[in-house]
């Protein structure tokens, strides 16, 4: 074990680090300039146990409705070989294809470890970048591995990877509706940058296989159901972008030595839990350990980070709270009391706040015009 390694074990205390997931990884790159979230996830920090013990547990979590929706929904577009799924291929990748072959690499054999199923899938996704034909072959739950902060995550997608004519594309099935012909855009945003991390870790594996990474499309295939019926319809995302965060935020997370240099020795989220689990861990001394790493709070963290609400609450006088629009155009104006005096002219503006103070008086004049 390295001395990065040993430190982020210090950090999360004696306990197996949390597991990633497509999800977590995907909200890697809602905040990228957070080095306590880097931290944390680097380390594999119980971030929800962490903020119950403060006070601050996040009010939210995965529904096992929507759990049950979503496998009832993938079960019906999966049934019959995937029929349904074909006819959807068909028409949103404009697909002569009569029938397609269909492999579960979910079954290694009987054997359910991920080595060995993620060496299976290796193997035939492989042999299918290989052999280049007009065989279209879907491949089901293909174990993908990716390296996150230095570990390597396990990836056990709900998703099909679908091969045709060389090209392998990625289908992704939620159970959020498209009602009429439009979908919630942060669950069609959080569906993009999902299915990117699986673009990434397939470009990945044919990468070290040999092969070129470019055959994995970077445009996606989601599935949702139509209206309010149960029928399904298909669309196709264009996650380039996506790509692009998510590759910058990963490199960064393998530089996560740089950002441990400046944590105290004997800074550590351990909660010190008894025999039952229950953490012991003294309330205050452990404030004193989160607050010791800067967080860059925005109010897009409240749904997807546990340590949300401990920030905002420790950011409530920020500019930063106020969103990334606002902080970005205060620019060197960090707190709201600073703000306020600007606006109201009891504050002389240093060099670097001139600009914000014109663009804030302005703001106020506006403001009482608008009052009076």
């Amino acid at each position: 074990m390295n001395s990065t390694e040993e430190r982020l074990a210090e950090l999360r205390g004696p306990v197996p680090p949390l597991p990633h997931n497509a999800r977590t990884i995907a909200a890697l790159t809602t905040n990228p300039g957070c080095a306590r979230r880097a931290l944390m996830d680097a380390a594999g920090v119980d971030k929800r146990a962490v903020a119950s013990r403060v006070g601050f547990a996040p009010p939210y979590g995965q529904s096992p409705f929507a759990i049950t929706r979503t496998r009832s929904f993938v079960a019906q577009v999966k049934a019959n070989g995937c029929a349904e799924l074909l006819r959807l291929l068909r028409e949103v990748l404009k697909l002569d294809i009569k029938e397609v072959a269909y492999q579960d690499l979910e079954d290694a054999g009987g054997n359910h470890s991920q080595d060995v199923r993620h060496q299976l899938a290796r193997q035939v996704l492989g042999t299918a970048a290989a052999q280049v034909d007009d065989a279209g072959t879907l491949f089901d739950h293909p174990l993908l591995k990716l390296p996150v902060g230095g570990r390597q995550v396990f990836l056990e997608p709900d998703l099909i990877a679908f091969q045709y004519q060389g090209v392998f594309h990625i289908i992704e099935i939620k159970s959020f509706a498209v009602i009429d012909d439009q979908a919630d855009g942060g669950k069609v945003a959080a569906a993009a940058v999902q299915s990117a991390v699986y673009v990434v870790a397939l470009r990945r594996l044919l990468e070290e296989l040999g092969h070129d990474p470019n055959t994995v499309s970077d445009r996606v295939v989601l599935v949702c159901p139509k209206d309010f019926s149960n029928r399904a319809v298909a669309t196709r995302l264009d996650v380039r972008r996506q790509l692009t965060v998510l590759n910058r935020q990963l490199k960064n997370m393998e530089r996560i030595d740089q950002r441990l240099s400046h944590v105290d020795e004997g800074v550590t989220f351990d909660l010190q839990p008894d025999r039952d689990g229950r953490p012991t861990r003294a309330v205050g001394e452990l404030c004193v350990a989160i607050e010791h790493i800067p967080a860059r709070y925005s109010p897009e963290c409240l749904s997807t980070c546990e340590m949300s609400y401990f920030c905002r609450n420790e950011a409530r006088r920020s500019t930063h709270a106020l969103g990334k629009s606002v902080s970005e155009e205060l620019g060197s104006v960090d707190t709201i009391d600073t703000a306020l005096a600007l606006a109201a002219g009891d504050l002389e503006p240093s060099p670097e706040q001139a600009e914000a103070a014109l663009v804030l008086r302005a703001a106020l004049r506006l403001r009482e015009e608008c009052l009076a």
